[in-house]
């Protein structure tokens, strides 16, 4: 019978929608024996959010594997005797921890900038925002304009592909050559049930398990086999290196048999660092507790011996500086035996304890600052507000002029054109936020084409007597 195991998928690209607002309600109050009743136009519902949230549970993006669009509820229209329309129900997209999310261009399949990460069971990150519902009638009484026979059509969703990128979160990593037991010591050291097998690339998928000592406890990851050239994109290791770059601390496996190359256990060590130090130079400094396993065959304490020889200060020295860059510190050296348990108990409680003092140490330094994952959203926030609230004109040449901009796109879209009433509305509401002295100032005259969205009209000078009016009128830009 062949074992089945589950689809390990730790990266995928989605495209996300939110809800579109819901349009706002043109409408009088129309009663009996109230001969002026006045405009009761409800607005329109908000439209819902699509959010990703951490979840613990989850061990893979294997739910984003084939279905790559999502999208929110839209928000309902609005009713007479201001009846407001219920807002769009948000779409919750569950993520493995560790998720870090980034935009994503569709065509040219390129990922963009880092907008959140998940780190923190339950945390919520907005990624596409839902439409804001339009106005109804009543919002647009003015001392001049008392019975509006207009409304707002509601703001179409935010939508956008991103790429989401799982990297295990974990506190220690197992790395290595292929076959130096890793996955041994992992089944040793934890519950975990890893495939087990005397060839080459028996991991094909990281391996997580929960390791406890005393009142103690840290998650350790077993890493698919790293070989030479892994970080240049040789053999299967380099797939996984992004799930250790979250760990506190590295436990370097080396094979204390020699395997069946009988290869030499001082250039095993030299591989591992150097491609750690080509994938990113920061694990190449991470804290390192050394692991030479197979303590129980032949020639094993010979090889402990030249290893524990070569990590002596003097030898460090001799090659501080080069392109490999060892720790200058010599590490802790754990001869054990996956097989047999030796060493194991001892192993286990020294990397619990460091992993203690490296995470205490950690969250001393934040000293209740706000984490990486938060400075992400905070700062893909303050850019899109800013992106949001400017807008900028292209001379397109002829006469013909490009405005473009979340804000001025906005009222266009959110404007009935067939409706006069609401025309002179968004021209008052252009002029109020700049549009027609950037444009006079960018070269426009009257008569000239002005293309905003999938819109064109001619550009005309906005001249009224009762400056008041403008002033009156409700301005939802803020």
């Amino acid at each position: 019978m062949c074992n089945t195991y589950p689809m390990f998928i730790d990266q995928v690209h989605i495209s996300v929608k939110g809800g579109d607002g819901g349009a706002g309600c043109m409408s009088f109050r129309r009663e009996a024996y109230v001969p002026k009743g006045g405009p009761d136009g409800g607005d329109g519902g908000r439209g819902g959010d699509v959010i990703l949230e951490a979840d613990q549970q989850l061990s893979s993006l294997i739910d984003y594997r084939f279905k790559h669009h999502f999208k929110a509820k839209r928000g309902r229209h609005g009713k007479g005797s201001k009846m407001h329309g219920a807002s769009g129900e948000d779409l919750v997209l569950r993520v493995p921890l560790g998720t870090l999310v980034r935009t994503y261009d569709e065509e040219s399949r390129q990922a963009g900038e880092v907008i959140a990460d998940l780190i923190h069971h339950k945390q919520r990150f907005i990624v596409a925002e839902g439409g804001v519902g339009g106005l109804g009638n009543t919002h647009f009484v003015t001392s001049t304009r008392r019975a509006p026979a207009f409304a707002e059509l509601g703001e179409p969703a935010e939508e956008l592909w991103v790429e989401l990128e799982m990297k295990l979160m974990a506190d220690a990593a197992l790395v290595g050559l292929p076959s130096v037991g890793k996955s041994s010591l992992i089944a040793r050291m934890s519950a975990a049930r890893p495939k087990i097998a005397d060839y080459p690339f028996t991991t094909l998928v990281p391996n997580l398990g929960m390791v406890r000592s005393g009142d103690l406890g840290f998650v350790v990851a077993d890493v698919p086999g790293l070989i030479e050239g892994a970080a240049q994109g040789r053999g299967l290791g380099h797939q996984f290196l992004r799930h250790i770059e979250r760990t506190a601390l590295i436990l370097h496996v080396l094979d204390g048999s020699g395997g069946f190359e009988d290869r030499d256990i001082v250039e095993d060590y030299h591989t591992i660092c150097q491609e750690l130090l080509l994938y990113d130079e920061e694990l190449s400094k991470r804290p390192v507790i050394m692991v030479v396993n197979k303590m129980d065959m032949p020639g094993a304490k010979e090889r402990l011996q030249s290893l524990a020889n070569f990590l002596t200060k003097e030898a460090l020295a001799k090659v501080k500086g080069n392109e490999f860059s060892p720790h200058y510190e010599k590490p802790r050296i754990f001869p054990v035996s996956a097989v047999t348990g030796e060493g194991i108990p001892q192993l286990i409680a020294a990397t619990a304890e460091r992993v203690h003092v490296l995470r205490s140490e950690s969250t001393e330094q934040t000293d209740g600052s706000p984490g990486k994952g938060e400075r992400y959203e905070k700062i893909w926030q303050h850019q899109k507000r800013k992106q949001d609230q400017g807008f900028s004109i292209q001379n397109l040449g002829g006469g013909v002029f490009a405005v473009t901009g979340k804000l001025v796109e906005r009222m266009v879209v959110q404007t009935e054109w067939d409706n006069p009433e609401a025309l002179d509305y968004l021209q008052r509401r252009m002029d109020k936020v700049g549009v027609e002295k950037a444009l006079s100032r960018a070269g426009a005259k009257p008569g000239d084409e002005i293309r905003i969205v999938n819109r064109a009209f001619a550009f005309e000078s906005l001249s009224y007597a009762d400056e008041d009016e403008l002033e009156d009128d409700n301005d939802d830009t803020a």
